[in-house]
């Protein structure tokens, strides 16, 4: 639009200097887009082919999500090499000969942090009622805040239900899915289907779940760029979120403010589906001890609640079990990790599909680019222009995605806007397409039709596509 006023007023300046003015164009056409988007945005943006700025790889292979940061420092590579070997490290009951990796349980969903993020990437939920649940837990919670404003966690199983157990001490229970299949058809004609999952929880080894327990099911998320994200400034984020919906776009983006056990204060929610952890050291040392039952300094106690004698009375690997050096690689491995690049981005199928993206209003919520800041003790993650496709931001997705669970300010409809970076090789790495938060969606085009609340129009849009933009839009996704 301001071009074209540019090259209106140099024509009329050009006009008035050299004699008669020039006979005026015939009037355009009008055109067909709402005039909220005038604006193609299927061009290629400098830089975005690198989503993760400098610390992208260029792998596409299975092992994409697994490679450390190409500028990563020599210096740093130990730590993130001595991180990757306890992440694909399987942990042992205690007392056990490799006392370095003793400690596991007494009850916990996995015996390594690989086995719910195979490959670094998404966990899958189970296929059928008899398949045990590996990468999807079941948080658990009952009305109510804990002392830091936290979820209040269910008072006989705790705040996750624990579905294994070492030796002598009986796993918490079984979770289990049933599938419900439900179907529609776009506005050309093309049919669809949806499946909605029903959780259901058995063998429950301490009697009944509190009547009032709210169930949040989760699925492993992939880890790539995850550095990245934790050195984009908060101001960064904050400039984006419109709590009150101000501008009156239906969209809110709201940040989530959770409790920093290091540092003893509340702060910004970065990390979660609910973006309820402030950073990666304590996201992993929440997982080391809800998944596998590993202490360490950030959380020294066991998990086992009063009612579960067997769970306290278990021998346990140590004071912490997990040593702070140990948490810190941990934390340098996921620090590390590249971004895979995009593949295709300059494509005119793709540029298409990215103009769909925007048209029908997805970049609103999955916000195409970030900068990192100054990242004084990581400066390999400084400056860095990322194009992550998500603010970090709590949104409302709708009585469809609801679990009714609140988390610190996240409400029970609200989950935090997931990074859209490496999406397209999900089944490369992860052998799946399974998305969203408990993995219902079979592919990228299920889960935006499952998007609800906030992202209401953006859904019925799409509905609207045609099959040719339908198309488009997903080779952009598949890009990514």
């Amino acid at each position: 639009m301001r071009r074209h006023t540019l090259l209106g007023a140099w024509l009329l300046a050009l006009g008035a200097a050299c004699g008669p003015a020039p006979v005026p164009p015939p009037p355009l056409e009008p055109h067909t887009e709402p005039p909220s988007t005038p604006v193609n945005r299927g061009v290629v943006e400098p830089g975005e082919e690198l989503p993760g700025g400098a610390a992208t790889s260029l792998a596409s292979d299975a092992q994409a999500y697994s490679r450390p940061a190409p500028n990563l420092p020599t210096a740093r590579l130990s730590a993130f090499g001595s991180g990757e070997a306890l992440f694909e490290a399987d942990w042992f009951a205690a007392p056990h000969a490799r006392a370095d990796r003793d400690g596991l349980g007494p009850v916990f969903n996995a015996v390594s942090c690989e086995a719910c993020h195979f490959q670094n990437g998404r966990g899958t939920p189970p296929t059928s009622e008899e398949q045990p649940t590996v990468s999807l837990l079941l948080r658990l919670s009952v009305p109510g805040t804990d002392a830091h404003g936290g979820p209040r966690p269910e008072p006989t199983y705790g705040d996750q239900l624990q579905t294994r157990a070492v030796a002598g001490v009986p796993a918490e229970g079984r979770a289990t899915l049933v599938w419900t299949e439900r179907s529609g058809s776009f506005a050309d004609g093309e049919p669809w289907t949806l499946r909605a999952p029903d959780y259901r929880v058995s063998q429950l080894a301490h009697g009944p779940l509190a009547p009032d327990v709210r169930v949040s099911p989760r699925v492993a998320p992939p880890l790539v760029g995850s550095g990245l994200l934790e050195a984009v400034p908060e101001s960064e984020l904050l400039a984006w979120a419109d709590p009150d919906d101000t501008d009156g776009d239906g969209i809110s983006g709201r940040p989530n403010r959770v409790w920093s056990a290091r540092r003893g204060r509340v702060e910004l929610g970065r990390f979660g589906w609910k973006a309820n952890q402030p950073d990666l050291e304590q996201q992993n040392a929440g997982a080391l001890r809800g998944d596998l039952g590993i202490t360490t300094a950030l959380f020294p106690t066991e998990s086992c609640t009063a009612p579960q004698k067997a769970c306290r009375d278990a021998p346990s690997g140590g004071t912490p079990e997990l040593d702070e050096a140990k948490l810190d690689a941990l934390t340098a491995y996921t620090r590390g990790l590249a971004v895979p690049a995009r593949r295709g981005h300059d494509t005119p199928g793709v540029l298409r599909g990215k103009d769909v993206f925007h048209r029908v209003g997805c970049a609103r919520c999955h916000r195409p680019s970030l900068d990192t800041g100054a990242a004084p003790e990581h400066p390999e993650l400084a400056h860095q222009r990322l194009w992550p496709y998500t603010d970090l931001l709590l949104h409302d997705l709708g009585e469809d995605l609801a679990d009714g669970y609140e988390d610190s300010l996240a409400t029970g409809r609200e989950w935090r806007t997931p990074p859209l970076w490496g999406l397209g090789l999900t089944r490369v790495v992860s052998g799946h397409t399974r998305l969203l938060h408990d993995g219902r969606a079979r592919s990228p085009l299920e889960a935006i039709l499952w998007h609800g609340g906030e992202a209401q129009a953006s859904r019925d849009a799409v509905l609207q596509l045609p099959r040719a933009e339908r198309d488009a839009l997903l080779a952009f996704l598949d890009s990514l």
